[in-house]
């Protein structure tokens, strides 16, 4: 039981501080058992039906990569040059969420979700941060990776080795939920308590 206990308690830990990261380490890459279980991490989510609708496309090319983060924005909560890695700090990996569209169905979206939360679990588990990006020119990505017609991008994920933190602090319900950079440019993120988004009956 105390085995059992101490899993859990691991498992807790690293869902509190698998949080979005913005800034990496550019000169270090992904090994690829790191990148395997990535992968292998997304077989493993729940999807709708069994209907198995997304696809995806790992990039770790460094000209690919660096072409990619060319159409994204990141931290829209800040200005640009404050969100906005800078050189050295940008991903050294994407993987690009790809939805069929012959298979895909009201809850795809949810599919999506849970994969790339196994994914991004996966990789922190590796000390590997990651963050979710919504906010991509998808025409000028599914051309430059030459994505059919029958595709639409859900959105692509970044990874690399973090070079800063980023912490959960409890806010009230009249708080402001931005989340912002402290004196040392880490990452703080309000998060409504317990006790504001949950009801027990």
């Amino acid at each position: 039981m105390g085995e059992i206990v101490m899993k859990q308690n691991g498992l807790m830990e690293l869902l509190k501080t698998r949080r979005t990261y913005r800034r990496f380490d550019q000169t270090k890459k992904i090994p690829d058992d790191a990148v395997n279980d990535i992968v292998r991490a997304q077989q493993y989510a729940s999807c709708g039906n069994n209907r198995q609708p997304l696809r995806y496309i790992v990039v770790r090319d460094e000209k690919l990569v660096d072409e990619i983060f060319g159409i994204t924005r990141w931290a829209a909560s800040l200005p640009p040059e404050q969100g906005q890695p800078k050189d050295g700090e940008h991903p050294v990996m994407f993987v690009v969420v790809l939805e069929d569209n012959k298979l895909k169905n009201a809850i795809t979206g949810t599919d999506a979700g849970l994969a790339i939360s196994n994914m991004t679990l996966a990789a922190w588990n590796h000390g590997i941060g990651s963050c979710i990006i919504a906010n991509v020119k998808k025409d000028a990505l599914k051309e430059l990776l030459s994505i059919g017609e029958e595709y639409t991008v859900n959105c692509v994920v970044a990874f690399g080795y973090p070079t800063h933190k980023s912490t959960i602090v409890e806010v009230g319900n009249d708080e402001k939920l931005s989340y912002y950079l402290d004196d040392n440019r880490d990452y703080v993120v309000p998060r409504k308590k317990i006790e504001d988004v949950v009801k027990f009956m």
